[in-house]
């Protein structure tokens, strides 16, 4: 199989999988814990796992040794929260998470269809849902920012607004200045949690990113399939898994979308049904009636207004790829997660005292796609 049919076959797999959730939302499916062992929660996207997430997995696991490290891992239609594709299947990206460390890798919420506030908020229920301990996030260290987290640990949210941070609890203004993306949502994060009243009071655990490390460049060395260049940035678990994959044709993933359905969309998706997509404008809407047809995923890629993120256009292309509309997303994330998906473990031990640890209990095992 090519890897554009794979794509597809992704992509087909991943709309059974939302529409099941969708269709099969529980209003009862919280449990109260029966284990007390240390959870700690880290959201990731792991494309791919390079030595920084390792860092922070390291520094948290020698902190709390004897806890479940967990790591959150999105999601559905394996689109990030930048709109963009990933480089490997999240059971592929869970696979070396587990291989250098972790105990239980979840699925995370679908996070290019969604805009940043929606699936801030996802995030923020599936650490209350697994019980969360501890929260290990990486940081940037910039002026002012340790206000920002001094206000966190002590269970504040912060707000991030125009050119400036506020605390929640407070309202005073912690920095007059907007934030680097990895902060931001650090920032948002804290708000989401404070939102669903989760007290977060001494969880998180800040680790200062490590230098020489950059995920774009490691991505553009993969698809140059030139990984001597990288191998110092990767651990080896990370490099043997995306050769492997690499010759069984199921990566480098992060070039290719499913085009066919995309421009399939753009052309025939009247207007009520465009303008209720998900992150899509009544203005959006107009344009793509008045300037269709498309010929290319390029074409439409160029139609798209310029939104308040320079993420925009690429999560509309990923809108386009599933067709969701706003009012199933919003329906979606008020019960989020009706399940809690694994996509990988350690061994029956872990799995068992996870089961007993998280609030929930709708659990499943997902099955990988070999091509």
């Amino acid at each position: 199989m090519n890897i554009e049919d794979f794509v597809k076959q992704i992509n087909k797999r991943d709309y059974k999988l939302f529409k099941n959730d969708f269709e099969n939302i529980e209003n009862d499916n919280f449990k109260e814990s029966e284990n007390d062992i240390n959870l700690i929660a880290d959201f990731t996207e792991y494309s791919p796992l390079h030595n920084g997430h390792f860092h922070c997995m390291k520094t948290a696991k020698s902190l709390y040794p004897n806890s479940l490290f967990v790591a959150i891992v999105p999601g559905l239609f394996e689109r990030s929260g930048r709109g963009l594709p990933y480089i490997l299947t999240r059971e592929k990206r869970a696979e070396i998470a587990i291989s250098v460390g972790a105990d239980i890798v979840v699925e995370g919420p679908p996070m290019g269809i969604m805009g940043s506030g929606q699936y801030s908020l996802s995030l923020a229920k599936m650490f209350k849902s697994l019980n969360a301990d501890i929260i290990p996030r990486g940081f940037n260290p910039t002026d002012g920012f340790n206000k920002i987290l001094d206000a966190i640990k002590l269970g504040h949210g912060v707000a991030p607004k125009p050119y400036k941070i506020v605390d929640m609890t407070t309202n005073k203004i912690l920095l007059n200045d907007k934030l680097s993306e990895d902060n931001y949502i650090i920032a948002s994060l804290s708000k989401s949690l404070t939102k669903i009243n989760f007290d977060f009071k001494n969880k998180f655990l800040f680790v200062k990113r490590i230098k020489g490390v950059s995920g774009s460049y490691i991505r553009k060395a993969i698809s140059e399939n030139n990984f001597d260049n990288i191998k110092s940035m990767l651990p080896p678990q990370t490099i043997n898994i995306l050769k492997r994959e690499i010759l069984a044709n199921r990566a480098p993933l992060d070039n290719f979308r499913y085009n066919e359905k995309i421009i399939n969309n753009s052309n025939q998706l009247d207007y009520e049904k465009l303008k209720n997509l998900n992150l899509f404008s009544d203005k959006l809407a107009k344009k793509f009636i008045n300037n269709r047809p498309f010929n290319s995923v390029e074409e439409v890629y160029n139609n798209i207004l310029q939104g308040f993120s320079k993420f925009y256009k690429n999560r509309i292309l990923s809108v386009l790829e599933t067709a969701i509309s706003k009012k199933v997303i919003s329906r979606y994330i008020d019960y989020y997660p009706s399940i809690i998906r694994i996509l990988n473990y350690k061994n029956k031990d872990v799995l068992k005292s996870f089961i007993e640890k998280i609030n929930n209990t709708n659990i499943s095992i997902i099955s990988p796609l070999n091509g």
